[in-house]
């Protein structure tokens, strides 16, 4: 085959935006020398194909001809750039690359059948540079060392794609005699993650079975009894050791979180903990499935890459629930590190916390935005202990059939692996995110991320959609953690299965059986057909070009047997997979920390604090994110994620349609207050499930219908008194959930994010619960946003303000922490959110807001700035404490169950009389001005502020 490259520069007179952008990172490096940077794209092309054909590539496939211009073989520099220094950037051999297989496809379209693509990036460099810059700016702006090459230099080649056939050999790794030490560095050698105990236990069972075990047979086990997977430290034994008393728990999970949905027994709850998402009634014929998922790892390593596959991971949960659910919204929320932090602040093995919060806003916008599923909530927080493990929690919501909420997988039917082929992307994804990041893994594990392509996603569920209202299939699940081997594997837990592991579809060649059965390449699943339908399944997979292979079939012996080129590689018992990791016992202490509230002498005007809190990383504006997801793809959004006059304001929770007939609606929302754990996790907890439910309720969410979902991020949950954090917060789980009446439907966690620095230092994420909700809204022509609406509305504050500025934002701007933590009123915050939600019901409220992040004077501010309008507030009117006596707290404390609600003059007896025996009061009003004006207690200006400087200091920290 003849090799061709092609170069697609912007045209002089357009913009080289990416180019732009590099230069932009480059400079906040402090390299000032570089004048300007330009940008092409490389396409590496081996085909049999002429120049005339060529031509026709590069000009109708490869670029636009009205913005962009081509070079077949290598450009020249262009005119000027005599100072230029080329680099170009190529992904690693075996990396995924979407791009270039869209352009074989294409090609194959246009006549020419059998051409090999690879794509580059193409960087030339104008200016004085010295040579320790260009290592600088290659690994930190131009390349990820854990997917890509660096070339510079214009004769340079780039590294060879090719790779070797695997020839098979079948590795015994003994295990039967090695004694402890032995076991461990087994275990630490293969990067199984497993510890001692573990260990013993698969040489255990080895030893009853007379052999060695095979090396696709530990990881098998690794895979399944990772904590990723199994989920080990939530459902072991505790001791907790709190106060002096110790309270024990046979199972943790079971006997807090599960044990609220239990205890509820909700007749609209259909399936929960159970599949790969709760499913939760929308309507007599229809249910909806909510999940989130984690991707910090890997995100930490390659954030675009990681971020991309945690989106389009969890879209394949609703796809594998059931017999599968059509995706219909997506939610993400996101933990970064600082983005100003200096460079050399920033340790070994760690992405600037900046190019992470870029690299992951980017997937995830990619991967959702390719898929036509609308990004419609989420949240952004940020602090400095997120640096070495950012957290991405990426959600989805998928609607489906009631009678088609559960999988029936049969004996006999046949193992069907369909969508994506299999690469040696995502080796160890499983194991690598149950342990420690290091400085080490960025190199290290390489092989762990993961690189997908939404495209390949997108065909799969257009044609899964139809073999499933064709019911073609008796049950699907999606290739997560552990690729194959936790998709087969759970699938026929209760049957058995047995799997040809050289009839896979690889993505090239030289893989070995293991990389096959372990690999987690993304946009894969496995689907359980009866053979009688082996032709009309793949007839309509093949009709809509999306691969669908039968690689085995489901047993009745409760085995597992791997098979390669004819000979067995594995034998495994289903019991001893899934069962046969040991049961842990562990114990957990809680010992409140020695806190107290500082000293502070009182001020008579806030202006400048509340503009320091509407300016911090975490109240500031995200429009710069949201603005790059579609939340409008599907014609489904309600209640968007920007609302008021100019689609700035932040809205508390969104509102979609997921059926274009009807009146019905669901409410989506969520709930984080990490630094609130700094203090006592258990009100952390019950502030984030608080939060989620005011946010539901703001926009017209049925308070009785609110299904929960708990996300764990935790550090290493092996020392008592981390492990103790989680346990609180676990106990405050169950108890928030049955205040509300409101089960957990799905949950999932994520532990050991510890970052090891190469000095000897470890970085600890704060202790992180995510809640997520939903609701059921009955009528979408009632929901309210939380812009004010018109002059001359009055303002009520439902909901009783504490002296509680502990883990404030407020008290964050200043570099306190403070120790009165807002407390959640279990018996009263119900009252207040049923009653406000009915006021919203009968049509009384003009809009609604949550006191939450920044407090009073942060809300009404963006209300305010949200409507276009002024508004004169008045703290005498204000429902506080006795204790809440200072100005400070009465402004920025972010007491729980508080809602701001704007209602019209001619609704305010209807509405007081509502409120009746509920802390509320009249506050203020809506006025035509361009002020917020909060008077204090003795008729004193707290706040005096033209409501555009307040929305400018809100917009510009993250108006990149």
């Amino acid at each position: 085959m003849k090799q061709w490259r092609f170069e697609v520069f912007n045209r002089p007179g357009f913009s080289d935006v990416h180019g732009n952008g590099v230069l932009e990172d480059i400079r906040e490096l402090g390299i000032t020398s570089i004048e300007a940077v330009q940008s092409a794209k490389v396409f590496l092309i081996e085909a049999d194909f002429d120049s005339t054909f060529a031509d026709r590539v590069a000009g109708e496939l490869l670029s636009d001809p009205v913005c962009e211009e081509y070079y077949i073989g290598r450009s020249s520099a262009p005119a000027g750039l005599a100072r230029a220094t080329l680099i170009e950037v190529h992904l690693k051999s075996g990396v995924t690359d979407p791009v270039a297989e869209s352009v074989m496809t294409a090609i194959s379209d246009m006549g020419v059948s059998g051409a090999h693509v690879r794509t580059a990036r193409k960087y030339v460099l104008l200016g004085e540079i010295r040579p320790a810059q260009i290592e600088t700016i290659a690994k930190r702006v131009l390349a990820n060392d854990c997917i890509e090459d660096v070339v510079v230099g214009d004769e340079a080649e780039p590294p060879s794609p090719h790779l070797s056939p695997y020839e098979l050999n079948i590795a015994h790794w003994p295990i039967r005699d090695l004694d402890d030490a032995g076991l461990e560095a087994l275990s630490k050698d293969r990067d199984l993650f497993l510890n001692l105990t573990e260990m013993k236990a698969i040489q255990a069972y080895f030893r009853r079975l007379e052999r060695e075990p095979t090396d696709i047979e530990l990881e098998s086990l690794a895979q399944t009894w990772s904590e990723h997977c199994v989920h080990k430290t939530l459902r072991s034994a505790v001791e907790l050791t709190m106060d002096g008393q110790t309270i024990h728990f046979d199972n943790l999970l079971k006997e807090t979180v599960f044990k609220a949905t239990q205890d509820l027994n909700k007749d609209w709850c259909i399936s929960v903990f159970a599949d790969n998402a709760g499913v939760v009634e929308f309507d007599e014929d229809s249910a909806v499935c909510f999940k989130v998922e984690t991707h910090n790892h890997p995100s930490a390593l390659d954030p675009y890459g990681g971020a991309a596959t945690g989106i389009g991971g969890v879209i394949r949960d609703p796809m594998g629930t059931g017999m599968g659910a059509r995706p219909i919204a997506n939610t993400d929320i996101f933990c970064f590190g600082e983005p100003d932090m200096a460079l050399d602040e920033v340790p070994k093995g760690v992405l600037h916390p900046r190019r992470i919060m870029k690299g992951v806003v980017a997937g995830v916008r990619d991967y959702g935005n390719r898929m036509g599923i609308p990004t419609v909530n989420g949240a952004i927080y940020f602090d400095d202990r997120y640096l070495g493990n950012p957290l991405v929690y990426c959600g989805n919501i998928g609607l489906m059939d009631r009678d088609k909420a559960f999988k029936h997988p049969q004996s006999g039917n046949l193992v069907v692996v369909v969508g994506g082929r299999t690469g040696r992307d995502g080796i160890h994804g499983a194991t690598f995110s149950s342990g420690e990041m290091t400085h080490e893994h960025e190199t290290v594990f390489s092989h762990a991320v993961q690189i997908g392509n939404a495209i390949t996603e997108k065909k799969m569920l257009d044609v899964l959609l139809q073999a499933n209202e064709a019911g073609l299939y008796e049950a699907i699940t999606d290739c997560g953690a552990g690729g194959l081997s936790s998709a087969v594997g759970e699938m026929g837990a209760e049957l058995g299965a047995e799997v040809d592991l050289d009839t896979v579809p690889l993505k090239y060649t030289g893989l070995s059986y293991t990389e096959i059965w372990i690999s987690e390449a993304q946009e894969r699943m496995v689907i359980a057909v009866k053979p009688e339908n082996r032709e009309a399944i793949l007839r309509i997979f093949e009709s809509e070009n999306v691969e669908a292979t039968v690689i085995g079939r489901f047993t009745n012996d409760r085995k597992l047997r791997l098979r390669y080129n004819g000979q067995q590689v594995a034998e495994l018992d289903m019991d001893f997979l899934h069962d046969g990791v040991p049961k842990y016992s562990r114990k957990a202490i809680w010992a409140a920390p020695a806190l107290s509230e500082p000293a502070e002498a009182e001020k008579d005007n806030y202006n400048d604090e509340l503009l320091g809190v509407l300016a911090s990383y975490n109240v500031a504006s995200k429009e710069w994110v949201i603005r790059q997801y579609d939340h409008e793809v599907q014609g489904g959004s309600v209640v968007k994620p920007l609302v008021g006059v100019a689609n700035d304001g932040p809205g508390d929770a969104a509102v979609i349609q997921p059926k274009p007939t009807g009146s019905r609606g669901l409410a989506i929302s969520c709930g984080m207050n990490p630094l609130y754990g700094d203090i006592d996790p258990y009100w952390m907890a019950l502030a984030g499930i608080d939060e989620a439910v005011r946010n539901l309720i703001c926009v017209g969410g049925r308070v009785d219908r609110i299904a929960l979902l708990d996300n764990f991020c935790w550090g290493n949950c092996t020392h008592p008194q981390t492990f103790g954090t989680l346990v609180r917060a676990a106990q405050a789980c169950y108890d928030g959930a049955m205040a509300y009446g409101a089960p957990f439907i799905s949950g999932k966690d994520s532990l050991n994010n510890e970052f090891a620095c190469e000095d000897g230092t470890t970085i600890r994420i704060p202790p992180t619960l995510l809640i997520s909700a939903m609701s059921i809204v009955d009528d979408i022509e009632r929901c309210v946003t939380m812009d004010a609406k018109r002059p001359g509305n009055l303002l009520f504050v439902v909901g009783r303000t504490g002296n509680e500025l502990g883990g404030s934002h407020y008290y964050k701007l200043r570099g306190q922490l403070g120790a009165n933590v807002p407390k959640l009123d279990l018996e009263l915050a119900p009252q207040i959110a049923r009653k406000v939600a009915q006021a919203i019901a009968d049509g009384l409220v003009a809009s609604c807001h949550d006191c939450s992040d920044g407090g009073l004077a942060v809300a009404l501010a963006e209300m305010a700035f949200a409507g276009g309008l002024g508004i004169e507030a008045d703290l005498r009117g204000l429902p506080a404490s006795k204790d809440c006596t200072r100005l400070d707290a009465q402004l920025f404390s972010e007491s729980n169950s508080r809602y701001v609600v704007e209602v019209e003059p001619r609704h305010y007896d209807a509405f007081a009389k509502l409120m009746l025996n509920l802390p509320f009061g009249q506050i203020g009003k809506v006025t035509a001005g361009s002020k917020l004006v909060i008077r204090s207690q003795d008729g004193g200006n707290a706040i005096d502020a033209e409501i555009d400087i307040l929305k400018q200091a809100w917009q510009r920290t993250l108006d990149w």
